[in-house]
């Protein structure tokens, strides 16, 4: 947990009194486990890849997840360091923390099929887990620079730099395959210029995994950021009490 924002007054009641765990967030897990359930019994197995296969529908969509959690951390940054307004500096903080635990999910999911379709766990002249690797080193690189540094108006600005800067990573990760034939990922099946190739089984289950997946990242942030505005009362309480 990094340190309390830079607000010296206490936030709003009406934001303090909602619950961490609310319908949005208790709806997007049972929509993800509804997603598998349906993508393992379901949706049929991939003739050479075999039952691992089943894993796309996991890392793919988290995959995007995490690109939209460092999306909204650089959006807010920006925000943030335009209007100095300390909502954009917590909803970033919220963001980046959902998306390294996204980041980490999918390289953990993409080592497993890795290992069974490669014969490897990690091949580092890959330039997309090399690159999703260094992202998610950024992006722990901008929770620590939070955790480090005392004074609020300046971990506020530092690290928003930061979290604009890893968000500029996207589009290298997703383009990567395009750049050198030193790459094992396979080219696009859903996200490429023509029509999806993947089987319309297959396809309307990613586009539901894509949909949970979303809603996912959007409640985890919710629920992240309402625990910041609960540490940041608690922080203005105290200084209250001590200053009292």
């Amino acid at each position: 947990m990094t340190s309390s924002s830079f607000s010296r007054s206490s936030p709003p009641a009406a934001l303090v009194d909602r619950p961490v765990i609310d319908w949005v967030l208790l709806v997007a897990i049972a929509s993800v486990a509804a997603v598998y359930v349906r993508a393992i019994a379901f949706t049929p197995i991939e003739a050479r890849q075999g039952a691992v296969q089943k894993l796309y529908y996991l890392h793919f969509p988290t995959a995007l997840g995490a690109y939209i959690a460092v999306g909204v951390t650089a959006l807010t940054s920006i925000v943030f360091l335009w209007l100095h307004d300390e909502r954009a500096d917590r909803l970033a903080e919220a963001s980046a923390e959902v998306g390294a635990m996204f980041l980490l999910v999918v390289m953990a999911m993409g080592s497993i099929w890795a290992h069974v379709i490669w014969g490897t766990w990690w091949a580092w002249w890959d330039p997309r887990l090399s690159l999703t690797l260094f992202l998610w080193f950024v992006v722990i690189a901008y929770l620590v620079l939070r955790g480090a540094i005392e004074d609020p108006a300046q971990r506020g600005r530092y690290s928003a730099v930061l979290g604009i800067l890893g968000a500029l990573l996207i589009p290298f990760i997703h383009l990567s395959v395009y750049f050198t034939d030193a790459h094992l990922h396979p080219m696009p099946i859903v996200a490429k210029p023509d029509k999806p190739s993947l089987p319309p089984e297959m396809l309307l289950t990613f586009l539901l995994s894509f949909a949970a997946f979303t809603l996912l990242t959007v409640a985890l942030i919710r629920a992240r950021y309402r625990i910041g505005v609960q540490r940041d009362l608690l922080a203005a309480m105290d200084e209250s009490g001590g200053g009292a």
